[in-house]
């Protein structure tokens, strides 16, 4: 009699598929962490470097650059950076929980095309896209026009070269980091919840924020991480959108590298800004790992 063969088991076959995609995974992983490591370690040495009298590099060791990130210009430019990337966040959060909303339980079989006509037009280059919405909130513009002819708007109301002209383009940037976290959330969300709170005589207002949005809150933070880690590092919207009293760190690390030439000043207002968003970083992933330990009680 042939005896047959025990067919390998669902633990091994998922062993060799998960070395499978690790070997997938890693040429790319190392090349990556190869060119982040070596960069991070030029930046890191370039900021306690010097120049010399052409205003070339020069390595060494002078915290002249570290410490002049004390400056209160400079300490003044990251507080706006930083005012900027979480009035971002706060505005695109708002954008993306009605539209996530409404594409998620209301969108039947048009959902996917949807999200699609969303996140297509994202593909575009981001340069391309921001010169775009500067022609479209100029002063000229059809906004301005709009807001005009309804009264809302003069002669002299201004949206570029203002604050709130750079927070438009971040929030034009971005919000599409924002929308897709919050839409894969509450597709995820089991709907009896929703209609559970109805049934409990909550309104459509209380029902979200005491069922809709608590169920949805990872998806809300990861878009929060999404949407401020660029924000901040953001130097387009402020050059395109903004004037002399918007800049923010981003642009003043470009003038530092490109026409001030003074590299170690650079290096340091870029270690400074890793630093600030490593905090953020570390931020969300303690919450994270709180949020999973609670939900295995």
């Amino acid at each position: 009699m042939t005896r047959l063969r025990p067919s390998s088991s669902p633990r091994r076959r998922g062993a060799d598929g998960s070395r499978l995609w690790t070997w997938f995974m890693l040429p790319g992983t190392l090349w990556m962490t190869g060119f982040l490591i070596v960069s991070l370690a030029l930046v890191a040495t370039l900021a306690v470097g010097t120049t010399d009298d052409l205003g070339n590099p020069r390595f060494g060791f002078d915290l002249s650059a570290a410490r002049a990130l004390a400056d209160p210009a400079y300490t003044e430019v990251l507080a706006r950076s930083l005012g900027y990337a979480l009035l971002t966040c706060v505005i695109c959060l708002l954008i993306a929980y009605p539209v996530a909303y409404t594409i998620a339980l209301y969108g039947g079989r048009y959902k996917h095309a949807l999200i699609a006509a969303i996140v297509v037009p994202f593909f575009a280059n981001y340069l391309v896209r921001m010169y775009g919405w500067s022609v479209v909130l100029s002063d000229d513009g059809p906004v301005l026009r709009a807001l005009r002819a309804v009264g809302l708007a003069d002669a002299h109301t201004k949206v570029l070269n203002s604050a709130v002209g750079v927070v438009a383009g971040l929030v034009y940037g971005f919000v599409v980091f924002m929308i897709i976290p919050v839409y894969a959330a509450l597709e995820r969300l089991d709907v009896s919840l929703i209609e559970a709170g109805r049934d409990l005589y909550g309104g459509p207002v209380r029902t979200f924020f005491f069922v809709t949005l608590p169920a949805t809150r990872q998806g809300a933070a990861a878009g929060l991480v999404l949407v401020f880690l660029p924000a901040m590092g953001d130097f387009v919207s402020a050059q395109l959108m903004g004037g002399p009293d918007q800049i923010m760190i981003g642009n003043l690390i470009q003038d530092k590298f490109f026409q001030g030439q003074n590299w170690p000043l650079g290096s340091a207002l870029t270690m400074l800004l890793m630093l600030v968003l490593l905090i953020g970083m570390f931020g969300y992933l303690r919450r994270t790992r709180k949020d999973e330990a609670e939900a295995r009680r």
